[in-house]
Parts: structure tokens; sequence; C-alpha cells
């Protein structure tokens, strides 16, 4: 979390559940659940006009400069979804939160093509 002109590292307490299912565990569903809901009101991330979404090819950098011009009141910044989060996701039959599946590199468009 970048705050007022500093980095910030979130954890859940030792002594705070550990949330069950595949969807529950993923960052960004803890970030939802634990932050942006109970504490900012942000309920849906795909409609709050008070949060954005920054790719991750932008980085860090581009999350500090937009709260240090005064665009933003606060950043956060996750670690990238895994392939066994993905995996762990799809195989309990459960669909991936909003902007939790921003990969890169991008698969190019149309370099197989398939007469049907």
């Amino acid at each position: 979390m970048y705050l007022d002109g500093s980095w910030y590292t979130l954890r859940l307490r030792a002594d705070v559940p550990q949330p069950e299912g595949a969807v529950a565990a993923l960052d960004v569903s803890l970030l939802q659940d634990r932050v942006l809901d109970p504490i900012l009101g942000i309920k849906d991330v795909r409609t709050d006009k008070r949060i954005d979404f920054i790719g991750g090819i932008r980085g860090s950098a581009e999350l500090k400069r937009l709260v240090d011009e005064g665009n933003a009141a606060v950043a956060f910044s996750l670690y990238p979804t895994t392939m066994a989060d993905l995996l762990s996701v799809s195989d309990a039959g459960e669909i991936m939160p909003p902007k939790s599946t921003w990969f890169e590199p991008k698969l190019r468009d149309g370099l197989l093509i398939h007469k049907i």
C-alpha cells in the first residue's frame, strides 16, 4: 500500500482466521474483503468511481506517481496471480475476481487460425 509518500506491507495478523476457498484466499479477495469494502466502502470494484485499475506493465512507479500528484489518495500493489492460484480456482469451479487475471506478456491475436 502506498500512502502519504511511503510504501507499507499489509499482512493478516496471525490470530485472524485464514479464509477458506480458492477465491477467498487470493490477495485480491483479501484486499476487497478486508480493506476496500469494510474500510473504504467500495462494494463493487467494477462500478465504483473511486477506484481505478493500473495494469502491471506500468508498475508501482505509476501508482506512486498518481498518489504523489494527488490524483489518488492511496494505491495498492498486489503480487501477480500465480498459475497455481488460477488452477486452484478453476479446479474448485469458482470464478476469478475482477482484475485478477491480468497476465503479461499478452498473447498475440491471430497467430493461429483454423479454417472451419
